[in-house]
């Protein structure tokens, strides 16, 4: 495994970051929309399911790289066609699950973490990039926060939520959160009133926050909690230590819920996102083949970024290393343990996830 620091390989880290730079450029379209993966260009496979759709989750992660990288234009491009284009947004302030680039929606389930990490993302650039921004894109965020505060009922959300994967429901008979979903709203709406001071906002993500309390049961974080219980375990938990920073990265809660992931998600040093994932990207014709999910190399690098928050270096850069061993220059979505299946390539958010990475470790 190779997490030294040596020149080649800080050489091929440079060239990857030249590469994720311009992977992220190639994402934005003339309009704002930033694609989950530009499928128009020659370096796409073409029998990967096809991503040029704007998913706001997606293009928030986005977002916050271009920041780091120094991609300026990126981001308030991004935000105006959130206000601008995004479908129903001026009615309800609320984004949902992906949208054609024009701003039609593509799919309309509600997905709370998209407009929780739309809000961060804005914070982010408003504390990284330019002070300005709450000012430039006032509605964008009053109607975002108010939207999530709208759809809050003291304890859950008052319709259907899909998760961030896309492939599960929580019913509001059934005072059900997904626990990824509610830290990123949780996060969205503090962020927010640091922008514009509102005490609802405060005061609905202390709520929240004292909901996902309850997500803690049987030693880790459950996927999701309610009348019913998810109990199980999703790498997506590393979103509560970054970039929502609900618990610390040595909060005995936090260490013992990544000691599930590390036990139960990650085959050959490899994380996955979930137990008995199926979904691979791969076509045939229309069809999903779900031959088996892979290694999702954004998670990996979610993973680093836990490590060396904790201050554990050696597992942070031998996560990182793990990808950068399996790939040369674009990031796919899933590595796989053959050559036949065949990944969504490159995956704008595996791009982003590298750049943020790169930059707690130092390479940026």
């Amino acid at each position: 495994m190779t997490f030294h620091k040596d020149g080649e390989y800080v050489s091929k880290v440079e060239n990857m970051i030249r590469v994720s730079k311009e992977v992220i450029k190639d994402s934005q379209l003339d309009n704002g929309a930033i694609v989950a993966a530009n499928s128009t260009k020659n370096y796409y496979p073409p029998t990967a399911k096809n991503y040029f759709y704007v998913w706001p989750r997606d293009a928030s992660y986005a977002c916050i790289a271009a920041d780091i990288a120094g991609i300026e234009e990126v981001p308030e491009k991004f935000f105006g066609w959130c206000l601008k284009r995004a479908e129903g947004f001026r009615e309800t302030g609320l984004l949902y699950e992906k949208y054609y680039v024009n701003g039609l929606k593509a799919l309309g389930r509600f997905q709370p973490d998209q407009t929780g990490t739309l809000l961060y993302s804005i914070w982010h650039h408003y504390n990284y990039r330019d002070p300005e921004v709450a000012l430039k894109f006032e509605e964008l965020i009053i109607k975002s926060a108010n939207g999530l505060c709208d759809r809050w009922e003291r304890d859950h959300f008052n319709a259907v939520t899909n998760d961030l994967w896309e492939e599960r429901l929580t019913f509001p008979d059934l005072k059900e959160n997904f626990t990824y979903s509610l830290a990123a709203c949780v996060k969205g709406l503090e962020c927010a009133n640091l922008m514009i001071a509102n005490d609802r906002w405060l005061k609905i993500s202390e709520q929240m926050k004292e909901r996902l309390e309850s997500h803690f049961i049987s030693g880790y974080f459950v996927r999701s909690y309610g009348k019913l219980i998810d109990k199980g375990i999703d790498a997506s938990m590393l979103g509560l230590v970054y970039p929502f920073e609900v618990y610390k990265a040595d909060d005995s809660r936090i260490i013992s819920t990544v000691k599930e992931i590390e036990d139960r998600l990650i085959i050959n040093g490899g994380v996955h996102r979930y137990e008995f994932d199926e979904y691979d990207g791969w076509m045939y014709e229309e069809m999903h083949r779900k031959k088996g999910a892979g290694a999702w190399p954004l998670l990996n690098f979610w993973l680093s970024v836990y490590y060396h928050l904790k201050g554990d270096k050696r597992h942070a850069e031998m996560y990182y290393g793990w990808v950068l061993d399996r790939v040369d220059g674009y990031i796919p979505e899933q590595i796989f343990n053959n050559d036949i299946q065949v990944s969504i390539c490159p995956l704008v958010w595996s791009h982003t996830m590298f750049i943020i990475a790169s930059k707690f470790l130092e390479y940026l």
